[in-house]
C-alpha cells in the first residue's frame, strides 16, 4: 500500500482533489492531524482491503505541521511508502475565493486579516512544500482542468505518459511560481506596436502568423523543438510525472500565447499529453 498525503494552503483546492480521488477509488481521510497518520496508515494497510489511500493534512489541524516530519520518519520506519501532494494558488487567488465564499481562513482572526493570515500560512507551509512529489498551482484552473490534472497523475486508466502544461504569461505579471522551464520570448518581434494586431492576440491568425512568420521566431522554434525533444525522454526517465514549461513575453497576449500554441501542438505532436494554458491573456494591458 502507498499512502498519498495531500496538503497545502487553505483554500487552494484541496476538497476538490479529495472528491476527485474518491472518484477513482482512492479511500480518503480529511483533516487528519499529522502525528495520527502513520497510525491510519498502518491500520488500513492491516485491513488489506485498500491500496490506494489519501490523507489530507494541514493547518486546520491546528498542529502548525509540527509533527509532519516525524509522521514521515515514522511511515518509513514502518515499512509503508508515501507520496506528498501539494496544492496552493496565488494570495491573491485566495483572498479571493475567501471573499467569495464568505467563510473564514483557519488562521485569520483577532488583529490578523485574511491577507496576512495567507501569507503567514505560506511560509509555515514553505518546509512541507519543498519536500513534495507533486505540485498543482490551482491559480488559473478551473474546477474541470483541476479535475483532469488530477486525473492525469494519478488515474489507473492505463495512461502513464508525463502530464505536461505549456503556459504562456507575461513577465510584468510574474513568472508562474510552478514552473519546469522558462522560456522567454520578450526577443522576438512584438504585435503590440501594430495599431491592426494591438487589440488582438496570440490566438488570432494575424497575430500567430505575424509572430510565427518571422525569421527570429523560426531559429527560435527551431532549436526549441531541438532542446525539448532531448528533454522530455530524460524527464519521464527521471519519472518526472508532470512538466511545466513557460513561455513569458511582456503582458502575455501576442507573443507568448503564439508561441505557447505552437509549442504544445509540437509536443502533442510527439504523443506527449499536453495542453495550452494563456495565463493572462484576458488580464489589462
Amino acid at each position: 500500500m502507498e499512502i498519498l498525503i495531500i496538503t497545502g494552503l487553505s483554500g487552494a483546492g484541496k476538497t476538490q482533489v479529495t472528491h476527485t480521488l474518491e472518484d477513482i477509488g482512492y479511500f480518503c481521510i480529511d483533516n487528519i492531524p499529522a502525528k495520527l497518520i502513520p497510525q491510519f496508515a498502518d491500520l488500513v494497510s492491516q485491513v488489506g482491503r485498500f491500496d490506494r489511500v489519501a490523507a489530507v493534512t494541514d493547518l486546520r489541524t491546528g498542529e502548525l505541521f509540527g509533527g509532519i516530519f516525524d509522521c514521515l520518519s515514522e511511515l518509513r520506519r514502518l515499512g509503508i511508502d508515501y507520496k506528498i501532494l501539494y496544492i496552493y494558488a496565488d494570495a491573491e487567488v485566495i483572498e479571493r475565493r475567501y471573499s467569495e465564499s464568505r467563510r473564514k481562513h483557519p488562521l485569520a482572526g483577532g488583529d490578523l486579516t485574511t491577507a496576512e493570515a495567507i501569507r503567514d500560512e505560506k511560509e509555515l507551509m514553505r518546509p512541507v512544500a519543498a519536500l513534495a512529489d507533486y505540485n498543482i498551482d490551482t491559480s488559473i484552473l478551473s474546477s474541470s482542468q483541476l479535475r483532469d490534472r488530477v486525473l492525469s497523475i494519478f488515474s489507473d486508466g492505463g495512461d502513464t505518459r508525463m502530464s505536461i502544461s505549456c503556459v504562456s504569461f507575461g513577465f510584468k505579471h510574474g513568472i508562474p511560481s510552478d514552473s519546469d522551464l522558462v522560456l522567454d520570448v520578450r526577443c522576438l518581434p512584438n504585435p503590440f506596436y501594430l495599431p491592426e494586431l494591438k487589440d488582438l492576440n496570440g490566438l488570432d491568425e494575424p497575430v500567430a502568423d505575424y509572430v510565427l512568420k518571422s525569421e527570429a521566431t523560426r531559429g527560435f522554434l527551431s532549436r526549441t523543438r531541438e532542446l525539448l525533444g532531448y528533454l522530455l525522454p530524460l524527464y519521464i526517465k527521471e519519472g518526472k510525472s508532470q512538466l511545466v514549461i513557460s513561455i513569458g513575453c511582456t503582458g502575455g497576449h501576442h507573443r507568448s500565447v503564439a508561441v505557447c500554441e505552437e509549442i504544445n501542438h509540437f509536443i502533442c505532436g510527439l504523443g506527449y499529453h499536453s495542453k495550452a494554458i494563456h495565463r493572462d491573456i484576458n488580464k489589462l494591458f
